[in-house]
C-alpha cells in the first residue's frame, strides 16, 4: 500500500502548474527522474511494461522510456501514467546493475494476492490446472514458471507468502508479462491451500525425482494441482502428504535433475497433451 503522505511525495514526479509535462519538458540527456515511492518497484522490459499497464488492477507511478519504446508501446497504454524520456543510460541507474530494460521501465506497486476459492469459481473450459510452488526462491526461476503458466492456460498460480521472492522487476521481466496475465495467489499456508484444491475435485500431484510412477501414468482425467518443490529441498515432507500422487518426468542417467522451470515446462506439456 502507498504511505498515507504519498500525496506529498508526488510533488517530485509532476511539474509544477504551468510548465509542460515531463514528457514535452526536454529533460536533459542523462537526468533521471525521482527517487521512487516507498513500496514500489521498477519494472523493466518491454513485454513486462506493457503487460502492467494494461492491468487495471495495478496501481502505478510513472514510467522512464526511450522515444523507441515510447512508440512501441503507444499512447494509449501510456495514457495512464506519466511519461520520462529519458536516454538508456539514464534508465540504466534506475535499475539493479545488468537489467536488460530494453529502453522502458515503470514504477508499479505489486499486486495484491487472489483470494483462490474466488478464482476456482470462475468458469473454466477443459482441465483446470493449478501450480503450487513450494518455497521457490529465485526469481528467474518463478518468473520463468509464470510464463510457462500463461502459455498452457494455467487456472492460478500458488506461493507461499513468506518464502517467495518478492515481485521485483527481474521477476517481472523474466515472466515477461505473465505476473499480470495469471493469478497469483501468495497462501500463509501450502498444506492448507492443497486441502482447498482437494475439495474443489484437484488431483493433488507432487513433482519430484523419486517419484513412483511417471507424470503420464499419475494424471487423471479431470483437475489437477501440480506440485513444484524448492531448488535446493524440492517438496517439503508434510506438503507431499498432503498429495495423492507422486510423479518424475523420466530422463537420463547422466544428469540427476532437471531446472524446476524447465521440468515445470515438460509437466504442463504433458498435462495439456
Amino acid at each position: 500500500m502507498a504511505p498515507k503522505n504519498s500525496h506529498k511525495d508526488r510533488r517530485h514526479f509532476y511539474p509544477k502548474a504551468g510548465k509542460k509535462p515531463a514528457e514535452k519538458l526536454g529533460r536533459p540527456a542523462g537526468k533521471p527522474p525521482s527517487r521512487r515511492e516507498s513500496g514500489s518497484e521498477w519494472l523493466y522490459g518491454i513485454h513486462a511494461v506493457q503487460a502492467a499497464l494494461a492491468n487495471p488492477h495495478r496501481k502505478l507511478g510513472r514510467a522512464a522510456l526511450t522515444p523507441r519504446a515510447t512508440e512501441t508501446i503507444g499512447k494509449k497504454l501510456l495514457s495512464r501514467v506519466q511519461v520520462e524520456t529519458l536516454e538508456p543510460g539514464a534508465i540504466d541507474r534506475l535499475l539493479p546493475p545488468g537489467a536488460v530494460h530494453q529502453g522502458a521501465a515503470l514504477e508499479a506497486w505489486p499486486l495484491k494476492s487472489r483470494d483462490l476459492d474466488e478464482i476456482l469459481a470462475e468458469p473454466a473450459e477443459g482441465r483446470r490446472i493449478v501450480l503450487v510452488l513450494d518455497q521457490l526462491s529465485d526469481p528467474h526461476n518463478v518468473g520463468a514458471i509464470l510464463r510457462t503458466a500463461a502459455a498452457f492456460n494455467v487456472t492460478a498460480v500458488v506461493v507461499q507468502d513468506r518464502h517467495a521472492p518478492p515481485q521485483s522487476g527481474a521477476l517481472a521481466k523474466a515472466a515477461s508479462g505473465a505476473l499480470d496475465m495469471i493469478p497469483y495467489v501468495e497462501v500463509v499456508n501450502i498444506a492448507r491451500a492443497l486441502d482447498q484444491l482437494a475439495e474443489q475435485g484437484f488431483w493433488r500431484i507432487a513433482l519430484a525425482g523419486d517419484g513412483e510412477q511417471s507424470l503420464a501414468e499419475a494424471m487423471p482425467p479431470g483437475d489437477v494441482a501440480l506440485v513444484l518443490g524448492s531448488e535446493g529441498d524440492g517438496i517439503r515432507r508434510l506438503v507431499r502428504e498432503h498429495c495423492e500422487a507422486s510423479a518424475l518426468i523420466p530422463i537420463s542417467k547422466t544428469m540427476e535433475s532437471l531446472n524446476v522451470s524447465n521440468a515445470a515446462a515438460i509437466a504442463l506439456y504433458e498435462l495439456r497433451r
